[in-house]
């Protein structure tokens, strides 16, 4: 790969995206004041009062950190890997990475990401390496379950796309099919719609009942079971197959968990305030070792409207921590079901922003929204065990200067088949310990003036802590109920003294070596006069390209409460010396911008999709795979590029597939359904439509090896 020039900037929103995704993903969340006007210390503000780790390490004495931010309790002793939190890279010696950065060669490291990188671009196509090919798995309105017709873009009904493939597919998970040979169970996320793309002359003003159950029947999920075909990597959907399912804003939920009942969760139509109607803006997600699908609800907030009209100061304030404000809502749901109105129901809010959790192989069971994992905006949850079986689930909250989290069940998983079984799993995520983030860094604070700067010792790195929130009816929250916890877990994170990160997006712990990465997307706001300024976690002020931080459990113990942190990549135009890629030269890198999911291959290399570049590196969203370990850790490869407005979601990579969500293409600003930006995938006049995408080699042989 050759050295890059820095490329050139395209004018767009805040933040990297088309103004017109900032309307419909996310309620122009940007374009408002960031949230989280809590007065916590940021990192800059702790770390001078830590001690380096470094130095104690170096005169072989053993540091604990003690519950309080800065403070230490010092033993003697020469154990250090057994006592201390082990870094993300096994020693602070050495980054396990390229060129004089310590580590040994791993003549595996490169398995699984050989083939040759695509560059940046901006083709209207899925754009994959030479040697690979692609088809289209399934689109938005094409039918799966019994009855349902096929897609008319210009007869569309609520009726019809109640059994058709949702819209703004995100995330996505197969499972393997026990007895039927050559099939898996495809679970994709429906986050959200785009109706100026959906329907023709769509005034956003008055729109139609008719658009509104539409668009209602478009959010969700989709089970639908899909076939392989023989000598390629191809997969078919198999219309009408049992387990296939659709659920969407009419389905019935249920809230389960030590908030479920709670009075700030009852409403008119139902009084026990325990079963809901409907998920919304499913994002990312997760699976559990049982066989489920964990999914996020995230920006549920710009759904409902008349805040404006609440007066009691104590649920207003609620609202404005949730991002919740105003009058109308963009889609005007509340014109046609009171349960959108703030002003007539203002509990019905409070029974989104879950972990909803989804049988897929069960298609009468009733999904479960697991209050003990905390309400906020959700990215995704992705469980862990531990030694003794009990799942440990690392979450995002996706917002600028907000928080991760993560939750420790109680009860420990069983194996085996059988209803008693089965109910004992499903009921893991309701008892257990929630958690918040606290990052101290190990370099002074003067260092950090938001340039992105590597600090004097040669990275980015720290220590931290999980600070417990709730467990059960147990609030560790001053002035609030362990209800309250779960319910407004945003302010009892505040109250906590979290650390504010750059919208902590997907949080994933690798199969392989057990380390959690998380893809901090942006935050354009850091640095911002009112707003926190940069820190050894989060080293740009205008920070528009985003990071990824990869996080070490102490002892690599799931449950511990103590684990040491360092930034794996911080991404941009490898020009830009505002970037680093884990020490590995730059002029052997992919530019990257924005990340949003991460996902592991076979082979434990961490992939990437984005969201977001466009904007900030004039280039199409795209996704990238990348060694975590041996001499290529740190060498960012991209293996694909979306259409043109496009983000890239989802991604699943196996021995002999890579599987994307292609979502919201032609979503740039000016785009409409009469005068779409993308006619991807049917092409012709056809409008675009999300979809998820299957790439394989052309010689049948497993991915990048």
């Amino acid at each position: 790969m050759r050295p890059h020039r820095l490329l050139p900037l395209l004018p767009r929103h805040d933040g990297g995206r088309s103004a017109l995704t900032c309307r419909f993903k996310c309620g122009d969340a940007c374009a408002h004041e960031a949230p989280n006007t809590s007065g916590n210390a940021y990192l800059g503000d702790v770390v001078a009062d830590a001690l380096s780790r470094r130095t104690m390490l170096r005169t072989g004495a053993v540091v604990t950190l003690a519950a309080a931010a800065g403070g230490i309790a010092v033993t003697s002793g020469t154990d250090v890997a057994a006592a201390a939190p082990e870094p993300p890279h096994g020693g602070h010696g050495g980054h396990g990475g390229h060129g004089g950065h310590g580590g040994t060669a791993d003549p595996d490291a490169a398995k699984g990401l050989r083939f040759r990188p695509v560059g940046p671009n901006t083709v209207d196509a899925v754009v994959v390496p030479e040697g690979y090919a692609q088809s289209v798995v399934i689109r938005w309105g094409d039918p799966i379950l019994r009855g349902a017709p096929a897609f008319d873009q210009a007869r569309q009904t609520a009726a019809a796309q109640a059994g058709q493939f949702g819209y703004n597919n995100d995330f996505l998970h197969l499972f393997d099919l026990p007895g039927e040979r050559g099939r898996q169970v495809l679970v994709a996320n429906h986050e959200y719609t785009d109706e100026i793309l959906m329907f023709p002359g769509y005034d956003a003003a008055n729109p139609t009942r008719e658009q509104v159950e539409i668009a209602w029947a478009a959010h969700g999920l989709s089970v639908v079971v899909v076939e392989e075909e023989r000598h390629s990597g191809r997969l078919y959907p198999v219309n009408r197959h049992g387990l296939n399912r659709r659920l969407h804003t009419r389905t019935a939920f249920r809230l389960t968990g030590p908030a479920a009942g709670s009075p700030l969760l009852r409403t008119k139509a139902d009084p026990t305030g325990t079963k809901v109607l409907g998920t919304l803006n499913n994002c990312a997600g997760g699976t559990t070792p049982w066989g489920t699908v964990l999914s996020g609800e995230e920006n549920f907030n710009q759904y409902f409207g008349n805040a404006a009209s609440v007066t009691d100061p104590v649920t207003a304030e609620r609202l404005k921590r949730y991002g919740i404000a105003g009058a109308a809502s963009e889609r005007k749901w509340e014109r046609f079901d009171d349960r959108f109105d703030l002003a007539k129901e203002p509990n019905e809010v409070n029974r989104f922003g879950w972990i909803v959790e989804l049988d897929p192989f069960d298609p009468d069971s009733t999904p479960r929204k697991h209050t003990a994992l905390g309400r906020f905006k959700h990215e995704a949850a992705q469980p862990r065990l531990t030694e003794d079986g009990r799942p440990v689930v690392y979450m995002g909250d996706d917002e600028r200067f907000d928080y991760m989290y993560k939750f420790v069940a109680s009860k420990a998983m069983r194996h085996g088949t059988g209803r008693a079984v089965r109910e004992h799993n499903l009921s893991l995520l309701d008892e257990g310990t929630l958690y918040v983030a606290r990052l101290t860094g190990d370099s002074p604070a003067a260092e950090f003036d938001g340039n992105g700067k590597l600090p004097s010792d040669g990275e980015f790195d720290g220590s931290g802590e999980w600070i417990k929130l709730a467990d059960g009816t147990t609030s560790f929250v001053e002035g609030m109920t362990a209800e309250e916890v779960y319910l407004f877990t945003r302010m009892a994170a505040d109250k906590a003294g979290a650390t504010k990160m750059d919208r902590p997006e997907d949080v994933e712990p690798s199969p392989r070596n057990g380390r959690v990465y998380v893809a901090l997307t942006n935050n354009t706001n850091r640095g911002k006069a009112g707003s926190a300024g940069a820190d050894e976690a989060n080293p740009r002020n205008n920070n528009k390209h985003g990071h990824v931080l990869e996080l070490a459990e102490s002892f690599d113990d799931p449950a511990a409460d103590r684990f040491a942190w360092r930034l794996f990549l911080v991404a941009g135009d490898p020009s830009d010396p505002a970037t680093y890629f884990a020490g590995f030269p730059k002029d052997d890198v992919s530019p990257i911008s924005c990340p949003d999911n991460v996902a592991f291959d076979p082979h434990g290399n961490l992939w990437i999709s984005t969201d977001g570049a466009p904007g900030t590196l004039g280039t199409h969203d795209a996704l990238f795979g990348v060694a975590v370990k041996g001499e290529k850790r740190g060498q960012v490869r991209q293996f694909l590029s979306v259409p043109k407005g496009a983000e890239t979601c989802g991604p699943i990579v196996q021995d002999q597939r890579v599987l994307v969500a292609v979502q919201h293409p032609g979503e740039t600003d000016g785009s409409t359904y009469e005068n779409p930006s993308s006619r991807w995938p049917d092409g012709g006049r056809r409008i675009p439509r999300p979809s998820v995408v299957v790439v394989w080699r052309k010689d049948g042989r497993d991915i990048g090896v």
